[in-house]
């Protein structure tokens, strides 16, 4: 890779950083001991359909930061880092799902959702292990706190990824090079 092309890499990482905090803060749904749906997706899987996982792993560790110094909830040094720079970053695992612009449009929309579920399966693992080890309290009385973590995270997790997917669907088809790596 070029200097011209790092930079550009890094301002994209720095501008999509930027819109992914400012998408966090418009909440569309909101659980009552923390996690919520909004937007925050759509601008790391950009940069990871576009510039690849290290880009991507880049803009999501930097988005999980700002968040966290921004008003996250921490209990723990280390709940804080599962819940917010690594579940982000895992954000960044779409990137293995690169969408090319010369390939077809089925294919890109594979791509697409199979990046989005991969990246969220692992953004759900982050949050169900710290769910597990520092929210098992609010398990309710008999139920299995790994069952109570899987099932409380997936309730906002599974909408943000399909709205998510969504979002990139229609920014595939209306401005791709939004997206797509260009040749």
């Amino acid at each position: 890779m070029n200097s011209s092309t790092r930079l550009v890499t890094m301002l994209e990482v720095a501008i999509m950083t930027a819109v992914a905090a400012v998408l966090d803060k418009l909440t569309l749904f909101e659980m009552p001991n923390g996690g919520s749906i909004t937007l925050v997706m759509i601008p790391i899987a950009a940069v990871s359909f576009r510039r690849g996982v290290k880009a991507g792993l880049s803009c999501g560790l930097l988005t999980g930061l700002l968040l966290l110094i921004t008003g996250g909830y921490v209990v723990h040094p280390v709940q804080a880092a599962l819940d917010y720079p690594i579940a982000f970053a895992a954000l960044g695992l779409a990137g293995l799902f690169r969408i090319r612009e010369h390939y077809a449009r089925k294919w890109k929309a594979s791509l697409a959702g199979f990046g989005l579920l991969f990246a969220g399966a692992f953004r759900l693992l982050s949050h169900f292990i710290s769910g597990v080890v520092f929210f098992k309290q609010y398990a309710p009385a008999g139920q299995s706190v790994y069952l109570y973590s899987l099932l409380y995270n997936v309730t906002y997790l599974l909408p943000e990824v399909i709205i998510s997917f969504v979002a990139v669907l229609l920014i595939l088809y209306s401005a791709p090079q939004l997206i797509t790596r260009q040749s």
